[in-house]
């Protein structure tokens, strides 16, 4: 480890004990807005403290094993037990710096946001439709797997059980963290129901990740908004609301559109509408600096380009291949039930081996 990230670490482990004062100190208690604050920052140093601490400890071992093995008067017996010891302490270090690395890695300051996750079926007719539900489903399940909450604040529907798009708030700390990794095109090849012949189809539906923004990241009034309302319908149609309970808000300067029917109350679908409208604009405002910077290199891994082909799921082979990593699993029902996990640490492992390449250029 070089001089550089050693001195990172020193600072932040003075850091870290300044905090462990200060988050005892009465006055700071006082203020509450404070000792979160203060809270926070002493929890997220913490990992990188107490992985530096095990550094140097294995670096004690290590130069005293290393010193051990030179010692001219050693049996052969010792030189070898200190000769494997040795080798074993070099590669904790080994572990223990890569962990470390990934410890300092600059954090994206959305990951432990709640998020807005869109599914809009694309190419395909019913069959993408059918699709988007699937995915719909399968992101619900993997929500109640990681302990979210999950709120459907939006859904049009087809009559066979599709949906043409829907929108789903997913509640939980580091949700945005996760699922960042899943916007884009997403490519189904299935055999319809409704297919008599047998042949294979290919659809497709995009999914879009949203991080829910703060009230100080994006400065909205009501007053750039215009707001409709028209009555709710349930699942399939099956159910009418007979009040206008259901918002409609428009942003009037870029023409964004966001609905929100899941609540009785005409007053908290508005709240609730807001909040997404918000986190609309947000995203649609990063996406603008992006862009605006023409130079910037564009990583592979989890840039969210819609029009990308990010995975595709074979219901003949059983298969789910994501093409960003070029890794395919063969656990195609469970990936579809909620079990994303083998995946998405792929992706953010190799999000995390694309940012230590370019650490310390």
């Amino acid at each position: 480890m070089d001089n550089n990230i050693f001195s990172k670490l020193d600072f932040i482990s003075h850091k870290y004990e300044e905090l462990s004062l200060t988050i005892s100190d009465p006055d700071v208690i006082a203020d509450q807005k404070e000792w979160q604050k203060r809270m926070m920052e002493y929890k997220e140093l913490e990992p990188v403290v107490e992985l530096f601490k095990a550094y140097k400890k294995v670096e004690e071992e290590l130069a005293s094993a290393q010193e051990l093995f030179s010692d001219p008067e050693l049996d052969e017996e010792m030189r070898e037990m200190a000769k494997e010891e040795i080798a074993e302490l070099k590669s904790q270090i080994e572990d223990l710096s890569e962990q470390l690395y990934i410890e300092l890695l600059p954090k994206d300051p959305n990951d432990d946001k709640n998020v807005y996750l869109e599914v809009r079926a694309g190419t395909g007719g019913d069959e993408a439709a059918l699709f988007a539900a699937d995915l719909l489903r399968m992101y619900t399940r993997y929500a109640e797997r990681r302990g979210w909450r999950t709120e459907l604040t939006d859904v049009s529907e087809i009559g066979i059980g599709g949906i043409k798009e829907a929108t789903l708030r997913i509640i939980g700390r580091g949700a945005y963290s996760r699922l960042k990794y899943e916007s884009g095109a997403h490519r189904v090849q299935r055999v319809p129901e409704t297919e008599s012949s047998g042949r294979i189809h290919t659809s497709a539906a995009t999914v879009a990740i949203m991080p829910e923004v703060d009230d100080v990241e994006v400065d909205l009034s009501w007053q750039d908004v215009r707001v409709d309302t028209f009555r709710a319908s349930g699942h399939g149609g099956q159910y009418i609301n007979m009040t206008d309970s259901a918002v409609r808000l428009t942003h009037l300067e870029t023409g964004l559109v966001v609905s929100c029917q899941d609540e009785k109350s005409q007053l908290k679908n508005k709240e609730k509408a807001f909040v997404e409208l918000k986190s609309r604009l947000y995203a649609l405002y990063q996406q603008q600096q992006q862009d605006e910077q023409a130079d910037m290199r564009k990583s592979q891994v989890g840039s969210g380009d819609r029009s990308e082909k990010i995975r595709t799921y074979n219901f003949p082979q059983g298969r789910v291949t994501d093409h960003r990593i070029g890794l395919t699993i063969y656990q195609l029902a469970a990936f579809l039930d909620g079990d994303m996990d083998v995946i998405i640490d792929a992706m953010i492992t190799a999000d995390q081996a694309e940012k230590m390449k370019n650490f310390n250029k």
